[in-house]
């Protein structure tokens, strides 16, 4: 008895391929054959060569990606070194550290302190709270000249008063960076809803405590260097306290900061977000590198 499956038109159809390879088949049935094999090697083929290309990248598909957020990242540092260099040269009227004069302070210009100080925050905030609308990478670029010449000030300002600092400053900033980068790739740290929530209410707290400090340092009623970081609790300055906790929000700031760029590269954000991930990087890592100045600052006192 006949098997009834073999009645199926799809085993009763034949394919002209499969009677081309036998001799004496049709001529038409062989030319067939030969239509259809080189249409399937072309095919194979292009396969083969879609397999073989490289995977399209962020421009190509204009989305973001983590490795072009990264050389992002890396341009807008080359440029704040570029301007820091400036600074320092500005601030100190050439690139070597004159000696510190107790007499005589003002011996250094502050003006590309003060000049990148308040370009950099006017910028930060635009930045902030347009970005929503357009991203401008124009002024990201401008808010890392300004830092530039902020950090190059400020930190020739410190060198002359703490020979070093800047070395010791710097070695501490890429440690934390280099720790807490690690530690979220590898997974061993991830941003919360709690843990973001203790952390704003914290920052909320010490820009306060900040504004107060600066405030009673410009009106004279505290004299001391660093204002009230400088005062002592139990013989311990507390700048000191301040400052481990100030470093320890910095690293949960990076967290988050490493968080939004995975997020974004997840949820296909195109491309152009990726200069707002460089930036949030660059807020954090310059926070971070002034705070760690001056807690070396403190704890270095007169010596």
């Amino acid at each position: 008895m006949s098997n009834f499956a073999f009645n199926n038109p799809a085993f009763q159809q034949q394919d002209p391929r499969n009677v081309a390879t036998y001799p004496g088949a049709p001529q038409g049935a062989q030319a067939a054959s030969l239509q259809h094999g080189a249409m399937d090697a072309a095919a194979n083929a292009q396969l083969e060569g879609m397999y073989a290309a490289p995977a399209a990248g962020a421009i190509e598909t204009d989305r973001m990606s983590v490795e072009d957020t990264v050389w992002k990242t890396a341009g807008l540092f080359g440029i704040l070194l570029v301007t820091a260099v400036v600074g320092w040269v500005l601030t100190l009227g050439g690139l070597d550290v004159p000696r510190y004069d107790p007499y005589n302070p003002a011996a250094v210009n502050v003006l590309p302190w003060a000049l990148g100080a308040l370009g950099g925050f006017v910028l930060a905030m635009v930045i902030t709270f347009t970005s929503r609308k357009k991203v401008r990478p124009a002024l990201i670029f401008a808010y890392a000249a300004f830092e530039g010449l902020f950090i190059g000030g400020i930190s020739a300002f410190f060198e002359v008063r703490w020979p070093g600092i800047v070395f010791q400053a710097t070695l501490a900033t890429v440690s934390v960076v280099g720790v807490t980068l690690a530690l979220f790739a590898s997974g061993k740290i991830r941003a919360s809803k709690k843990a973001t929530k203790i952390f704003m209410i914290a920052m909320i707290g010490y820009l306060v405590f900040s504004l107060l400090n600066l405030v009673l340092m410009w009106t004279g009623v505290n004299t001391n260097a660093f204002g009230l970081f400088s005062a002592e609790i139990m013989g311990i300055p507390l700048g000191l306290i301040i400052g481990v906790l100030v470093v320890i929000m910095a690293a949960y700031s990076l967290v988050l900061d490493f968080d939004q760029i995975q997020q974004g590269v997840r949820n296909g954000a195109p491309r152009k977000y990726g200069w707002l991930g460089g930036f949030g990087i660059m807020v954090t890592v310059v926070w971070l590198y002034v705070e760690i100045l001056r807690i070396i600052a403190i704890a270095r006192g007169n010596n």
